[in-house]
C-alpha cells in the first residue's frame, strides 16, 4: 500500500478568521479531493476550509451565508466549474483572494469533472495546488504517489474475465478510459439525474447479455438503482467510491484518498474478476 502524505482537512463553514489569525494562507476547497490535496501539499502553511460537510454530496450543497463570507475572504479558492458546483463557482467570481478553476486547462470528456478518479489526471491538479500554495516540493511527492498507484491500478487491472463497468452514475468514465474499461451507467454526469424505467431496463439487459457479474453502488448516494438492476440481472453489488466526499464513519477510520482507491481497486479485481 503506498505510504501517503496525511492530510486532515476542516470540514464545513468557516468563520474566515482563522487564517489570518495563524499568519497561514486561508485556503476554500469545494469538496474532499480538492481539500486534501491543499492540505497535503499545503502542510503548516495553510488552513483549509472543505465547503462540503462529512456525508454529503458536493453537487448537493447549498452555501450558507457565512459560506459565502468564507469564499469572498480566502486568500485562494479552489473549485472545479463546468457547473459541477455551480453555487461556489458563482461565489468565487466575487472572491478577494485567487480563485482556481482546477479543470481549466485540462482535455475533458463532455460535461465531466470527475478527473480526480484518473491518478494522472489528479496529479495535475495537484502540482497546478502546489504551486499556487507554495508547496511544489510536497506537491511532486504526492504526485509522484498518484504515479505509482497508477502502476498499481494497471498492474491490477491488467488481465480481467470482463471490463464492463456498470455504475450508478456517470463519475468513473476518466478512470475506465485509464484502464480500457467500458463504463456503463445506470445514470448521468449528475447523481440527481432519475432513471426512467426504460433506462433502468435497458442497462439490465446489457448486463445480462454480456454477462456482467457486478453492479457497483455508490457511499453517498441510496444503492436502490444498482440493486435494482443487479436483481433484474441476476448479478451482484459492490461499493465503488467516486470520492466526493467521506462518510463521517470513513473519517473516523482515518480514510484518505489513497486507502480508499486502494478499496476500489480491490472491488473493481473482485467484480471484474482479476487476476
Amino acid at each position: 500500500m503506498i505510504a501517503s502524505i496525511g492530510a486532515v482537512v476542516v470540514p464545513g463553514c468557516a468563520s474566515g478568521g482563522a487564517g489570518e489569525a495563524s499568519g497561514r494562507t486561508e485556503v476554500v476547497a469545494g469538496f474532499y479531493p480538492l481539500a486534501f490535496a491543499a492540505e497535503s501539499v499545503g502542510g503548516d502553511d495553510v488552513e483549509v476550509t472543505n465547503l462540503t460537510p462529512a456525508g454529503a454530496e458536493p453537487h448537493d450543497v447549498e452555501l450558507s451565508p457565512r459560506d459565502v463570507e468564507a469564499v469572498q475572504s480566502a486568500d485562494v479558492v479552489l473549485y472545479l466549474g463546468r457547473d459541477f458546483q455551480p453555487a461556489l463557482e458563482d461565489a468565487a467570481q466575487s472572491s478577494e483572494g485567487d480563485a482556481i478553476d482546477l479543470l481549466e486547462g485540462q482535455d475533458l470528456r463532455e460535461g465531466d469533472p470527475h478527473v480526480w478518479l484518473d491518478p494522472l489526471r489528479f496529479a495535475q491538479v495537484v502540482e497546478r495546488i502546489g504551486a499556487e500554495l507554495g508547496g511544489e516540493a510536497r506537491a511532486r511527492q504526492l504526485a509522484s504517489e498518484l504515479r505509482a498507484l497508477d502502476e498499481e491500478y494497471r498492474a491490477g487491472l491488467a488481465d480481467c474475465d470482463r471490463h464492463e463497468l456498470v455504475t450508478a452514475h456517470d463519475a468513473f468514465g476518466y478512470l475506465a478510459e485509464r484502464y480500457g474499461l467500458e463504463v456503463i451507467p445506470i445514470t448521468g454526469i449528475s447523481p440527481e439525474a432519475e432513471p426512467r424505467p426504460r433506462d433502468l431496463e435497458r442497462v439490465a439487459d446489457l448486463v445480462r447479455d454480456r454477462g456482467v457479474a457486478t453492479v457497483f453502488v455508490e457511499t453517498l448516494l441510496s444503492p436502490e438503482i444498482g440493486e435494482t438492476v443487479a436483481r433484474e440481472a441476476g448479478a451482484e453489488t459492490a461499493v465503488l467510491n467516486p470520492l466526493e466526499g467521506l462518510t463521517e464513519e470513513e473519517l473516523a477510520r482515518g480514510e484518505d484518498y489513497f486507502s480508499l482507491m486502494e478499496a476500489n481497486l480491490e472491488a473493481l479485481r473482485d467484480g471484474l474478476g482479476c487476476r
